[in-house]
């Protein structure tokens, strides 16, 4: 028999039971009492969406969200042609769209994490997931003489996706731990590829159908406001460290300024978040630049004619979008797999594994730019082993965080990570490689040869950046088990510092 905090009785439960409220916290079992009386039918049915709110639910409706995010990040690259067309704008003007983006998006992630260490977590998420759901919606109703607005609305949305993938890895990191946590970040991370891959097709199929590149922007607003519903009816808000073997007995906390000075001195973090940036440098130009750089390929070899309608054909992003979930799919479980199997032999595995997967993809990325010339099959198929190699690291990335980092500090190190990774990686690579682009182009005289090879020189900068980012994760490796054990101590003298306050 279990209890609710207003004192009804609540239907199959027993007496060692406890019952999570929808403010996340929980309530112990209770022996019945005769003071007791039936719960009215609104509380029954709120005793049963309480029962959904377990850990596994919880990481998978977290997981659904990312999803969302990325899809709606890539729905504008979908119809990037589409988008150029309609507002009449260089390569360097459309690498803006995701330059305003992750910009904005750095910005807000490290104000999302303080607060994310500090106050609920999932009401800022769910809160940030309908702030940008509206914006977007807003934005497919730009008309094609404010383009400073569409890029705007950009901008704005970034602010809105940045709480969210600041945060929501805490919330699993406190959920679960060991391999456990490492397969639902996994799933969590599966997300980025899936949902980078969906928003590709989401984008071309909604307006195909339509006849509207408009209505790509109309989709994914509907869904996310689902998901932000979900996260506050059935997300719970577990307690800072609780998985890590506290119990939940962590109640110390440091300054910010603190929390700063410690993740600066952890090596281990510094390195892997800089090979992070190398990865987001890598995945931001070629999410943003790939699907219009293989159009073009075909215009060289003179299998499609160049666009001169008012809808563009999505056939490149469809078949791009498709490729990034099956290897999304496949680089996450590979890298999940593959840390565990070598965790028996070393460990140091998550970051070796890293490592190995990034410099295999340079290969293979670099390989692209010489085969597409002559073969798309080709370059398809270059594309789908260097992208399974490099989405390897996505979740051993997070594990390496939550390892190397204490939990009350979890949600401030995964915020600046991201900041990071994007001032330096993905905030301005596709604005870069479309300005090399563009500068190219007027070097030489205009032509559809020319316009397919500038776009390739400029894009052959990625395979380079992925190389340091697998040496950055070597040097990860040499430090990780220090700062792993440099974290279990400080969290076990924060656990005692806790008990000692208490007693």
């Amino acid at each position: 028999m279990c209890v609710e905090s207003d004192g009804c009785e609540l239907e199959g439960c027993s007496s060692s039971d406890e019952v999570r409220t929808l403010s996340g916290s929980m309530s112990p079992g209770l022996i019945t009492s005769p003071n007791l009386h039936p719960c009215r039918p609104g509380q029954t049915f709120r005793a049963a969406l309480l029962k959904c709110r377990s850990p596994a639910a919880a990481a998978g409706i977290l997981s659904f969200g990312n999803v969302l995010n990325y899809m709606d990040r890539y729905t504008v690259a979908g119809v990037l042609l589409d988008i150029q067309r309609n507002y009449d704008v260089k390569d360097s003007g459309i690498g803006l769209l995701q330059t305003v983006f992750i910009c904005s998006f750095m910005v807000a992630a490290p104000i999302f994490g303080y607060l994310g260490d500090r106050f609920n977590r999932k009401v800022i998420l769910s809160c940030g997931i309908f702030f940008w759901s509206i914006v977007t919606l807003s934005s497919s109703f730009i008309s094609k003489e404010y383009y400073w607005l569409f890029v705007l609305s950009r901008g704005l949305v970034g602010i809105g996706e940045s709480s969210y993938s600041a945060i929501s890895p805490t919330i699993i990191g406190d959920l679960f731990t060991n391999n456990s946590r490492t397969m639902m970040l996994s799933v969590f991370y599966l997300a980025i590829p899936l949902g980078s891959g969906l928003g590709y097709i989401l984008g071309s199929c909604a307006k195909e159908a339509a006849g509207d590149w408009h209505w790509a922007l109309r989709v994914s607003p509907v869904l996310g406001i689902t998901a932000g519903a979900l996260i506050l009816l059935f997300v719970p808000e577990p307690k800072r460290g609780s998985a890590d073997q506290m119990g939940g007995r962590i109640r110390t906390r440091t300054s910010w300024f603190c929390d700063m000075k410690a993740l600066a001195k952890n090596r281990s973090y510094v390195f892997s978040s800089l090979a992070t940036t190398a990865v987001s440098f890598a995945t931001g130009a070629f999410g943003m630049w790939i699907p219009l750089y293989l159009s073009r390929a075909q215009e060289v070899q003179k299998t499609v004619e160049p666009c001169t309608k008012d809808i563009c054909s999505s056939r490149d992003s469809m078949i791009f979008g498709g490729i990034t979930c099956i290897t999304g799919l496949l680089g996450v479980l590979i890298g999940a797999v593959t840390t565990r199997l070598c965790r028996q032999k070393t460990e140091r595995a998550d970051p070796l594994v890293c490592a190995v997967s990034m410099l295999g993809s340079a290969i293979f990325i670099c390989l692209i730019f010489v085969v597409a010339k002559k073969s798309i099959v080709g370059a398809y198929v270059c594309i789908f082993i260097g992208e399974t190699l490099l989405f390897l690291n996505w979740a051993i990335t997070a594990d390496i965080l939550m390892f190397v980092v204490i939990p009350t500090r979890r949600a401030t190190a995964v915020a600046l990570q991201g900041f990071i990774s994007h001032l330096l990686g993905d905030a301005g690579s596709p604005y870069l490689i479309g300005l090399i682009s563009d500068s190219l182009q007027q070097s030489y005289t205009m032509s559809a040869l020319w316009r397919f090879l500038s776009l390739g020189y400029a894009l052959m900068l990625c395979p380079f950046i992925i190389v340091l980012g697998g040496m950055f994760f070597l040097a990860t490796a040499l430090f990780f088990l220090d700062d792993r054990e440099k974290a279990e101590k400080q969290l076990n003298q924060l656990a005692q510092t806790s008990s000692s306050v208490r007693v």
